[in-house]
């Protein structure tokens, strides 16, 4: 049986739904990704079909490098997604999903660019960059 989790943004006007493996969280400590959220993301990657937007008319996606984007409510600004021309998939991020996840961590990356404001205090495997 597939798993299937549900998400949305603050104000509910993006709405998903999220079938199959979501395997683990990953955590990028990147300045960008600490920008965009006031820390760090926490997301999980998925296959496009693995998820349905309601409300995708109302994601706004703004081009963060040359070949990346960051999908955020144009009404609450909420941070959705992100995606790379250079990976199929799709990045959700993991607040975002109604309760139980059931998700556990996975890795994190960039903690070469990490803020000095906190540590990484867990067992999880870490890259300097991209994993």
């Amino acid at each position: 049986m597939d798993e299937i989790r549900h998400g949305r943004c603050l104000c509910g006007n993006v709405q998903f739904k999220i079938t199959g493996d979501a395997g683990g969280v990953t955590f990028c400590h990147c300045s960008m990704c600490r920008r965009q959220t006031g820390h760090h993301y926490a997301t999980i990657n998925v296959k496009r079909e693995q998820i349905e937007i309601e409300g995708e008319d109302s994601v706004n996606w703004y081009q963060s490098s040359e070949s990346s984007y960051r999908g955020f409510c144009g009404r609450c600004g909420s941070a959705l997604f992100w995606k790379s021309d250079r990976w199929p998939g799709i990045a959700v991020q993991a607040g975002s999903l109604d309760a139980p996840t059931g998700l556990k961590g996975k890795f994190h990356i960039f903690v070469a660019d990490k803020g000095d404001y906190y540590e990484i205090d867990d067992d999880l495997p870490q890259f300097a960059q991209s994993s």
